[in-house]
């Protein structure tokens, strides 16, 4: 009998430190949640830009060689992230650099939007965040038809050295955009402007037209371990 009561009674305390530790969990997640929110409206972190770029500096030094054809894609994480990085490289030698995003909402402020509005980046995120939350897939799908008549008037403008064509892939394989319509203009683009493509799927016409490709692949996430996307690295 007292032994029954004794753990019945060590049970309890485990229940109640479990709740204990998931109330302070919540509290803390919606603390950082708040600040994170604050911050994105603190005019330090919302500093104008650009920060002075070494165009002319570099003006001749580095001439472009072979401009590229660059898709990003696979289930891994890291396809923009490392478009992020190309841009920063390109940035670096005094390149003009575009992003046009097809999936992230218009009023997003990720760390790369911050980030690019200081280095003089234009960084314009074109649709209606993730489609499969979507209430309205035929305005995504409107959307997605406006974003790409853009990024075709501005590929052929040849004002830009390096675009990126941010998650082109997902409207693409939804059937959106033409695939042959985007290798079009991709294949017919002024002669100095290099194309970096992410999404996952790409399209196998894509990668055929594609100077390098590379295909991520997910061997471990957070979020198996259930933790979700952290500002800063993901975001």
């Amino acid at each position: 009998m007292l032994s029954s009561i004794i753990l019945n009674w060590s049970i309890s305390r485990i229940e109640v430190g479990t709740r204990s530790l998931s109330y302070h969990k919540a509290m803390a997640s919606q603390i950082n949640d708040d600040r994170r929110k604050s911050a994105l409206n603190d005019p330090d972190v919302l500093k104008d830009g650009p920060v002075e770029q070494p165009r002319g500096k570099w003006s001749g030094l580095f001439p472009k060689n072979h401009p590229l054809v660059l898709v990003m894609t696979g289930d891994g994480k890291g396809k923009t992230t490392a478009a992020l990085g190309v841009s920063m490289r390109a940035w670096g030698r005094g390149w003009n650099v575009l992003w046009l995003q097809f999936i992230k909402k218009r009023d997003s402020k990720y760390g790369e939007t911050l980030a690019a509005m200081r280095m003089g980046i234009p960084m314009e995120a074109l649709g209606d965040g993730f489609t499969w939350l979507s209430e309205d897939l035929e305005h995504d799908k409107e959307l997605a038809k406006a974003a790409w008549l853009k990024a075709a008037t501005i590929i052929q403008s040849g004002e830009y050295d390096l675009i990126v064509l941010d998650e082109i892939t997902y409207p693409i394989n939804y059937g959106w955009l033409s695939v042959d319509t985007v290798v079009a203009a991709i294949e017919n683009r002024p002669k100095d402007v290099d194309i970096i493509l992410t999404g996952r799927d790409a399209d196998d016409r894509l990668i055929q037209i594609a100077d390098t490709v590379t295909e991520m692949t997910e061997i471990k996430h957070p979020y198996q371990a259930g933790v979700k996307a952290q500002p800063g690295i993901d975001y």
